[in-house]
């Protein structure tokens, strides 16, 4: 076997963290299987930390990278990993094993995985620190700091266990925000596959039909153009549903005369996408329902105009926060002056949540949104969501004609020298643009 065209990235990325970590053990563990029920398993995902710097998709495997080793400080990449087992393929399917796997991922040692409390004391010794994964998991917790601990006892035999122990998510993290070429033509093709949902969800709305059956035509189309599965469940929501965030029982009637918001995107090769479109299920926006409507996407135009190398992450949210403000004074739904409504926040009513996230191989994906107490500045590579919204509950200073109307519209963006390049572009989110395409059902 040779190596795989598509790990070098991987390769690349590995010889990074070494290069940060200096002289030090870096353990990455990829996620555990878990059980659905009785002897079912959950659909297996590996952990994104470990597939960014790896590439490898199998359970049962740990990355270990021993930076700054010797004289060349040339770093060792080994690999624990799952034995070749015949028995086991024919009723789970292909494992590489350890020798397969050290040739075609680029690894310098690959061992069983069943090896791994029995090699690990053995590359702690003499390390001046060790970086693991750490919080997320009591038993693996304990289970680094055996290691530690059995290093400790040898001390009387002259070798030295590590002084430090430290979080290696922080240096992952920032690895992880800004995406490299590769990163970002997965994400491309991820977007493609979810605008073409989002679109064959349009063209099946019709009032009498459900909300799953919509579900099921995104599902369809992100696993025909081999989307692997969501990037999250999806959000099917009409009318009053809408308004609620994160709605996901997807079992209601469609309506005439009500709105239907979709949040869903696929993942494709790890990597998530997340387009949120809200249109009407009769194919034709209501006076109300126009006007909230343009309203969220003037703010989200704003929103978009702030994503740019050198602004913070917070200046799209509050361009957005701006724009929503003035028109729920505009369409009567709150009152007093602008600045009051900015600094009372009292357009939360309607808007509660922040204006995006980071988006990668997680939906919400790693990295600060603030350091040293400040917003984090944009540069180019990173990706993030642009979602205002405005969600329009029944109460006593709401008129009656905007009850029940919940609006989201969202894109991907990614950072670029000149701007911003919306990645979900091509999915129709003006008011003419949707009802062509509906009317074209």
């Amino acid at each position: 076997m040779t190596l795989a065209p598509h790990i070098a990235p991987h390769l690349r990325r590995r010889a990074r963290l070494a290069q940060q970590i200096g002289k030090g053990v870096a353990i990455v563990p990829t996620a555990p299987e878990r059980t659905r029920n009785r002897d079912a398993h959950y659909p297996y995902r590996y952990d994104s930390y470990f597939y960014h710097l790896t590439g490898f998709t199998e359970p049962e495997a740990v990355l270990v990278i021993v930076a700054g080793a010797g004289l060349d400080s040339k770093p060792r990449n080994l690999l624990f990993c799952r034995e070749k087992n015949e028995e086991r393929e024919i009723w789970d399917g292909f494992r590489h094993g350890p020798a397969a796997a050290r040739t075609v991922f680029g690894f310098d040692e690959t061992y069983a995985f069943t090896e791994l409390d029995k090699v690990m004391p053995d590359l702690l010794t003499d390390q001046p620190a060790v970086y693991a994964h750490l919080g997320g998991d009591a038993a693996w917790d304990a289970r680094v700091l055996g290691w530690v601990n059995e290093v400790r006892n040898r001390v009387r035999t002259g070798v030295a266990a590590p002084r430090d122990i430290a979080d290696i998510h922080t240096l992952l993290d920032d690895l992880r925000l800004v995406k490299d070429a590769d990163e970002l033509d997965t994400m491309r093709r991820a977007a493609k596959i979810s605008t073409g949902a989002h679109i064959r969800a349009m063209q099946a709305a019709r009032s009498g039909g459900t909300e799953f059956q919509i579900e099921a035509e995104l599902l369809h189309e992100f696993r025909r153009h081999g989307a692997q599965s969501p990037a999250y469940t999806s959000i099917v929501a009409s009318g009053a549903n809408a308004c609620v965030l994160h709605y996901v029982a997807n079992d209601a009637l469609l309506k005439d005369g009500d709105l239907l918001l979709i949040d869903a995107g696929c993942e494709l090769d790890g990597y998530a996408s997340d387009i949120t479109r809200t249109f009407p299920v009769n194919g034709k926006f209501s006076g109300p329902q126009k006007a909230v409507y343009e309203l969220v996407l003037a703010a989200q135009a704003a929103a978009i105009r702030e994503v740019k190398p050198g602004n913070t992450w917070n200046q799209p949210h509050d361009a957005a926060v701006k724009v929503l403000a003035q028109g729920m004074l505009d369409l009567k739904l709150l009152s007093g002056s602008l600045d009051e409504v900015l600094e009372k926040e009292t357009y939360r009513q309607f808007y509660m949540h922040r204006t995006g996230h980071w988006l990668g191989l997680d939906v919400h994906d790693a990295g600060d949104y603030k350091r040293d107490g400040q917003w984090r500045k944009l540069e180019p590579g990173m990706v993030l969501t642009v979602e205002p919204g405005c969600y329009i509950r029944p109460a006593p200073n709401v008129p009656a004609a905007f009850e029940n109307i919940g609006v989201r519209i969202e894109d991907d963006a990614v950072v670029t020298e000149a701007g911003c390049e919306i990645l979900t572009a091509a999915a129709p989110k003006s008011v003419a643009d949707i009802e062509a395409l509906m009317a074209s059902r």
